[in-house]
């Protein structure tokens, strides 16, 4: 019998992102998922993610991929087809940086309540880019919630001098909340990765 080993990771190239988001590049095949976690019909504070993702030199990378998995706002993540079809909560969101002029990734969506103990609201994220042979998975936090943010067992895991790389800032929207999330993938303002 042969045994067979585990082979490398290889690159994903720069058609990543076209195969996962085909319809934000224009493509005639449907995206499995979209850039809304939450219809507007959803319960809680609708807010939206905004941000860039840097490579080591600080350029904007234009073809990374975004992922983001979160809990509603009363801290619940979505279990069943028929309850997100009811709520219109779906808990994930996939999204390409280079279908904006801006390079950036735009995810409309609630805030997140909290999962329950000493977590705070939170989203998490997966970065999928070329010339990464593994994803990289962070967390996005809010500034607007310091006092729960002071609690939470995984952001306190986190050297205090790092820990501002996982907060998104919010900023003045026109109908909602965005929150500025950017993210470094090397260098000085490197955003905090997991290793899970």
């Amino acid at each position: 019998m042969t045994t067979y080993k585990q082979t490398p990771s290889q690159t994903v190239g720069p058609y990543f992102a076209y195969g996962l988001c085909p319809e934000q590049y224009n493509f005639d095949l449907k995206s499995l998922f979209t850039p809304s976690i939450a219809d507007r019909e959803s319960a809680g504070q609708h807010i939206s993610i905004v941000g860039q993702v840097f490579d080591g030199e600080e350029k904007v990378v234009g073809d990374a991929v975004i992922e983001m998995i979160q809990a509603d706002s009363t801290g619940r993540y979505a279990t069943t087809r028929d309850e997100t079809l009811k709520s219109g909560f779906r808990g994930f969101a996939r999204v390409g940086t280079g279908t904006d002029p801006e390079l950036r990734y735009v995810v409309d969506t609630v805030k997140p309540g909290s999962i329950g103990g000493d977590s705070a609201p939170h989203i998490d994220v997966i970065v999928l880019m070329r010339g990464m042979l593994l994803h990289a998975y962070t967390r996005i936090y809010f500034d607007d919630e310091t006092e729960a943010n002071g609690r939470d067992d995984v952001l306190a895991l986190v050297p205090a001098a790092r820990r501002g790389t996982l907060i998104a800032k919010s900023e003045a929207g026109t109908s909602n909340t965005i929150y500025r999330f950017d993210i470094h993938l090397q260098g000085p303002k490197e955003t905090v990765f997991f290793d899970l």
